[in-house]
């Protein structure tokens, strides 16, 4: 075909492309992924928190045995993104910082001059199987396909940007949208198996050039498996859509979803898949070892069973189904969890030294406005009037007299021992009926039951319980096959017993670093600490979340504009309520104290910033 005829054609192409562009994206409009816009600042810093960036590097990217997206890492790095723009050639790959930080996803520049590819979080597994539990491997090598998922870094550690800096918060809860994410998944191995070119680029990246057409089929074979997986649970959230509440940014229904994981995708039980009824806001986990309880509902004791937990809920590979693969058999690797854990953890707390392992941020005066301490010291004097009978005396503060330093390792009636005698927070649990905040999380894990088979042998059909024995099945299994010896297994386990409890109520704890830690309430229904010392009527009720700038004089993320692309929570909506823990002069539930004044609310800002 002669030259100008091929150039006259193309043009032609083009010239429809442009004519149909809108019908053409109105029909791709089901693809469009719901994330803002990012823009790497000009700057990162990491707070002291008692952990050196070596440290942290590991605990980033510690295989804790999940896979997450149900692919293996060589496709998550091949990926193009979701998008069918352009409509001829390569899309941007998925794995690119930029298009991970639109989720929230922190880049790991924490060892200056060696950014790890992978964000904060992410961390590359061994040999995993593929969605009928047999080995993944590369059809043209033969060799075997290494898992990748998400980590507790993915969400405890977050981050916020003032006017240009990033500030890193290890242990913070972290400002991301993972069903988005997921869904952008999703929708990237949609178009790889469907798009025009995409499945071409993929299975040369993945088997090179020299691959038979035979083993591209079996490529295709691979993915189409995978779609299936996807189509699977697509379905049963399609099921549940109607009573599930939208998580977005900073939030997400984590105990429901590792139900749903466990005991409906592991097996293969439709019935058991639950709604999202109960958002919650990522919990900071500073300290968190050294509590009797933790959750928000103060539901789970021993340390295993909530970090083994959390990896099966990102989808750690359990066998829940061949009896002769051996039941409860999972890639969760208990002994990076108790690694993870120690990290965290550090030293028994005392009262000279206070909490060890990883510190709560203190407040940046290089980065943020310094704190007015004549207002912080008058704060202090209301924080021992409102909020000390309950989150007990503050562990340290430059605002209070040193005498009052770790005043909290003081107070005997606070703590209790574990069973090799190390000191734990008696963590109060406040009844509902008192603190009034939304019920949904607590009575989500008190009323769920579950069904499950007799060979399980699994005691009790409530959730909660059954989830606790079926971890802890999981990690005996580990133990068992590692042949750790008994004094080894309380060691792992924390010197604590495995109890589940479900009360109407939610923990308090101690303050430290709350003022790195938005948005407030378990729910993540206020905005702002100002917020959430203001009278429920003068609380917003709704906001934005996806922003990452930072309010100082708030304590919160920048909410009050609208986010293109950003989740908009309204806490009229069902297990967003921003109601309860109140400082009111009204009479009613959820008011637990009078009301603060103006100058007052800032006095105990000025103080929070301190903690």
């Amino acid at each position: 075909m002669p030259r100008k005829t091929i150039v006259t054609i193309g043009l032609l192409i083009v010239a429809g492309l442009l004519y149909f562009k809108d019908d053409i994206e109105t029909v791709t409009s089901g693809f469009h992924v719901k994330a803002v816009d990012y823009q790497a600042p000009a700057k990162t810093v990491w707070l002291d928190q008692n952990v050196s960036a070596e440290r942290l590097r590991w605990f980033y990217h510690a295989d804790q045995g999940t896979r997450t997206f149900g692919i293996p890492k060589e496709w998550f790095m091949a990926l193009e993104q979701p998008t069918v723009w352009p409509l001829i050639g390569a899309a941007p790959r998925l794995s690119e910082t930029d298009y991970l930080g639109r989720f929230g996803f922190i880049p790991d520049t924490v060892i200056p001059g060696k950014a790890d590819p992978l964000p904060i979080g992410f961390a590359t597994g061994g040999p995993m199987l593929d969605a009928n539990g047999a080995p993944f491997r590369n059809p043209h090598s033969k060799a075997d396909m290494n898992g990748i998922g998400l980590t507790c870094a993915a969400c405890h550690t977050g981050s916020f940007n003032y006017r240009g800096t990033a500030i890193v918060i290890d242990g913070g809860p972290a400002n991301t949208n993972l069903f988005e994410f997921q869904k952008s998944v999703g929708l990237s191995l949609l178009l790889t198996r469907f798009w025009p070119g995409r499945f071409a680029r993929f299975a040369e990246e993945i088997l090179g050039k020299d691959a038979s057409l035979d083993e591209r089929m079996a490529l295709r074979g691979q993915l189409d498996l995978v779609l299936k997986q996807y189509a699977n649970i697509n379905a049963l959230e399609t099921k549940v859509a109607a009573n599930s509440v939208e998580e977005g940014y900073a939030r997400l229904d984590a105990l429901n979803r590792i139900g749903n994981q466990v005991f409906s995708i592991n097996l293969n039980n439709p019935n058991n898949y639950a709604s999202h009824s109960a958002p919650v806001h990522f919990p900071r986990i500073w300290n968190a070892p050294w509590f009797s309880w933790v959750q928000y509902d103060g539901s789970i004791m021993q340390p295993m069973v909530r970090n083994a937990g959390e990896a099966l809920g990102v989808s750690a590979e359990l066998n829940l189904l061949d009896e002769a693969k051996g039941l409860y058999k999972s890639s969760a690797r208990v002994e990076v969890l108790y690694e993870m854990e120690r990290m965290i953890a550090g030293e028994p707390p005392s009262p000279d030294k206070g909490f060890g392992g990883l510190a709560s941020p203190k407040w940046p005066e290089n980065i943020l406005p310094p704190i007015n301490m004549d207002l912080a010291k008058k704060g202090g004097e209301l924080y021992r009037a409102h909020c000390q009978e309950c989150h007990g005396p503050a562990i340290d503060s430059k605002a209070l007299p040193p005498s009052e330093a770790f005043a909290l390792f003081k107070d005997t009636k606070r703590w209790i021992k574990n069973e090799a005698g190390q000191p734990l927070l008696d963590v109060e649990l406040v009844p509902i009926s008192h603190i009034g905040t939304d019920s949904a999380q607590a009575e989500g894990l008190a009323t769920r039951v579950v069904e499950t088979p007799d060979n399980l042998k699994l005691k009790d059909t409530a959730f909660g319980p059954a989830l606790g024995e079926l971890v802890e099945k999981t990690v005996n299994y580990w133990y068992d096959q590692n042949k750790t010896p008994p004094e080894d297994r309380k060691r792992i386990d924390g010197y604590m017993p495995n109890k589940i409890q479900a009360p109407l109520a939610y923990k308090v704890r101690p303050l430290n670093g709350i003022w790195a830690t938005p948005p407030y309430l378990h729910n993540g229904s206020v905005p702002t600490i100002y917020a959430l010392l203001s009278p429920v009527k003068d609380r917003p009720a709704t906001f934005w979340l996806g922003s990452r700038e930072y309010d100082p004089k708030d304590l919160g993320y920048v909410w009050k504009d609208s986010i293109k692309n950003g989740f908009q929570l309204d806490t009229s909506k069902r297990g967003n309520s921003n109601s309860g823990h109140e400082f009111s002069n009204e009479k009613r539930r959820g008011v637990i104290g009078p009301e603060l004044k103006e100058d007052e609310r800032r006095a105990l800002i000025e103080f929070i910033k301190t903690l």
